[in-house]
């Protein structure tokens, strides 16, 4: 049965890491002792190291043990036999491309699919949907393909931005950005605003946070979905 936690940011601003989340994730790996931490998409370009003594940090305090995927001499065995799995972010294409290279993304997919708790924040959550073909991130490196776990039926566009009326950036909008996007693919694109997250299970996946998402389909207006919003599986 799966059971994901998929969040648009680690960090609210003006909060500790991951704190917004904290009663979230206390419920929702209640029955977890020990995280696998994924920590290939290394943002700001901090080591796996350093990037896994964060989230250790963090969890620490709600008295759960993490072990780095990278630390592991077997790490598909160790994903295989997960309690639970949380992928931080960072860039998107250098956390896939790290997945493949390794052969870990059936093994996740599988490791999610049979039960193991999997939570994401922005690329951890961009790697949850069909591809990560509406991520944010610049193609620092080439994965080998953009496909993703394909866990939930949707894109997610974490950090989602509103256009600034007061702003004389002349570049695209987020909205405008998914538009281009839809004129490719049909899959549907839920852009999370900061301080949202969905929480998915076998049933439905649940909008949660304080904030309405902007949902966006091929060929239809984009759609504004208040907290609790249900979008099926």
């Amino acid at each position: 049965m799966a059971q994901l936690l998929l969040a648009s940011t680690s960090t609210v601003y003006g909060s500790p890491y991951l704190s917004y989340l904290k009663p979230d994730i206390v419920e929702f790996f209640d029955t977890v002792q020990e995280l696998v931490f994924i920590p290939y998409a290394r943002p700001n370009g901090i080591s796996h190291d350093a990037y896994t003594a964060i989230a250790a940090e963090f969890f620490a305090s709600i008295g759960i043990a993490i072990r780095g995927l990278h630390t592991a001499s077997n790490p598909q065995d160790l994903l295989e036999h997960a309690q639970g799995i949380f992928t931080g972010g960072g860039n998107t294409f250098l956390l896939l491309k790290m997945l493949y290279e390794q052969d870990l993304m059936q093994v996740l997919r599988s490791a999610v699919h049979l039960g193991a708790r999997y939570m994401g924040t922005s690329a951890g959550s961009n790697i949850a949907g069909e591809s990560i073909c509406t991520t944010n991130d610049m193609p620092i490196v080439y994965p080998p393909t953009f496909q993703a776990m394909g866990s939930i039926p949707y894109n997610i566009n974490p950090h989602y931005l509103d256009p600034d009326p007061g702003s004389v950036h002349m570049g695209e909008t987020r909205e405008t950005r998914i538009k281009e996007f839809h004129t490719q693919q049909e899959t549907p694109v839920i852009g999370l605003r900061e301080g949202s997250y969905l929480r998915v299970t076998d049933q439905e996946i649940i909008l949660k946070g304080p904030l309405a998402a902007r949902y966006f389909e091929p060929g239809k207006s984009p759609e504004e979905k208040p907290a609790g919003s249900i979008f099926p599986l």
